[in-house]
C-alpha cells in the first residue's frame, strides 16, 4: 500500500488534539460526501482518504502505532479491514444532516453489510440519495449485503528474539508455538532494520474457536540481542575506540569496524575525549523506508594510571611549556 500522510490528508499537525482531528474530519467529510458530489470520482477518492485518516487518528492505539512506525510500517501491521474495524461516525453524520452514519461501523467490522449514508427508507438498503453504497466506495471487497459476517478467531502474540546482525540485514525464521494443545509452525521474513519492540503481523496465523471461523492474526514482538562492538541508537550505530594521549594530540589513523567490514578512519590532531566522528550511511537500514542511518566513532582518550620516571619528566617539561 502506498504511503499516506494522514495528518496532511486532514490538514492538521502531528500534535493536533482529538477535538481538532474531529473538527477537521467533519469539515472535509461534509465537503466531499457522496451525497454532495454525485458522479464525482475524485470526490469519492478524497472522501475515502479522509475517512481512512480519521479512522486511524481518532483511535488512540492506531494513532500511536502510526506515529511510531510511519505509514509504511503501519500498513505492514494493519489491513484496511483492521483500520475500519470498530469505526463509527453515526453521530457526526447526523450532525451534518446525512442521516445515520452507521455505514462505517460495518465497513470492515461486525455486520459487513453495505449500510447507506442517507439511512432513509425507500432508497434501497445501503444506498444514499445519490445511489452510492459502501461497496461502491470501498471496492466491493466482501461487502455483499446477503453475506453473513464470519467472526474472527483469537489473535496471538509471541516474543521473537533475533541476533543483532539478523535485525540489520533481515532474515527468515521458522516459528513454532503451541495453540489448542497442538504445535503450530510458520515461516516469517524479518525485514532489514527492525528494532526491539517493533511488531510483525502475520494475517490469518492466529487461533480459531470454531468450525468455519476465520483465523485471527499472529503478532510477533521483536527482541534484538546486543552486539559486542556496536551500540544501536535508532537507525544509527556507535563504536567506541580508545586512543592514547599522544594519538589525540598528534592524530592517527584507526581501523574501525563497520557493518560492512573494516574502514580506515583518520583521527585529526587535537581530538578531544568523547568526540564522535560520523560515517554517513554506515548505519542500519531504515525499517520500512529507504536509506540507512549513520555510524558514529566515539573517541575515548585514555589516561595512564602509572608512568615511568622518564615519562614523568617529559610530562613535567610539557607542563612547564603550558601543555
Amino acid at each position: 500500500m502506498a504511503a499516506k500522510d494522514y495528518y496532511q490528508i486532514l490538514g492538521i499537525t502531528k500534535n493536533a488534539s482529538d477535538e481538532a482531528i474531529k473538527k477537521a474530519y467533519k469539515k472535509l467529510a461534509f465537503q466531499y460526501h457522496p451525497d454532495k458530489n454525485p458522479d464525482d470520482k475524485k470526490a469519492e477518492e478524497r472522501f475515502k482518504d479522509i475517512s481512512e485518516a480519521y479512522a486511524v487518528l481518532s483511535d488512540k492505539k492506531k494513532r500511536s502505532q502510526y506515529d511510531q512506525f510511519g505509514s509504511t510500517g503501519f500498513h505492514q501491521r494493519y489491513t484496511q479491514e483492521d483500520i475500519f474495524r470498530g469505526f463509527n461516525v453515526e453521530d457526526i453524520f447526523k450532525e451534518m444532516g446525512f442521516g445515520s452514519g452507521d455505514a462505517f461501523s460495518h465497513i470492515f467490522g461486525g455486520g459487513r453489510r453495505a449500510a447507506g449514508f442517507g439511512g432513509s427508507a425507500g432508497r434501497g438498503a445501503g444506498r444514499s440519495r445519490t445511489g452510492f453504497t459502501m461497496e461502491d466506495l470501498f471496492g466491493g471487497g466482501g461487502f455483499n449485503p446477503q453475506q453473513n459476517y464470519t467472526p474472527r478467531g483469537q489473535d496471538l502474540s509471541i516474543d521473537l528474539t533475533i541476533d543483532f546482525m539478523e535485525a540489520v540485514t533481515g532474515t527468515e525464521k521458522t516459528i513454532e508455538y503451541m495453540y489448542g494443545g497442538k504445535k503450530k509452525q510458520v515461516k516469517v521474513k524479518i525485514p532489514p532494520g527492525i528494532n526491539t519492540g517493533q511488531k510483525l503481523r502475520l494475517s490469518g496465523k492466529g487461533g480459531t474457536s470454531g468450525a468455519g471461523m476465520k483465523p485471527g492474526d499472529l503478532y510477533l514482538t521483536i527482541r534484538v540481542k546486543d552486539h559486542q562492538e556496536f551500540t544501536r541508537d535508532g537507525d544509527d550505530i556507535i563504536v567506541t575506540k580508545k586512543i592514547k594521549i599522544s594519538d589525540a594530540v598528534l592524530g592517527i589513523s584507526l581501523d574501525v569496524p563497520t557493518l560492512n567490514g573494516t574502514k580506515k578512519v583518520k583521527i585529526p590532531p587535537g581530538t578531544q575525549s568523547d568526540t564522535k566522528l560520523r560515517l554517513k550511511g554506515y548505519g542500519i537500514p531504515r525499517f520500512g523506508k529507504a536509506g540507512k542511518g549513520d555510524e558514529f566513532v566515539k573517541i575515548i582518550v585514555t589516561i595512564p594510571k602509572e608512568i615511568k620516571e622518564d615519562q614523568r619528566s617529559l610530562f613535567e617539561d610539557l607542563a612547564k611549556q603550558g601543555f
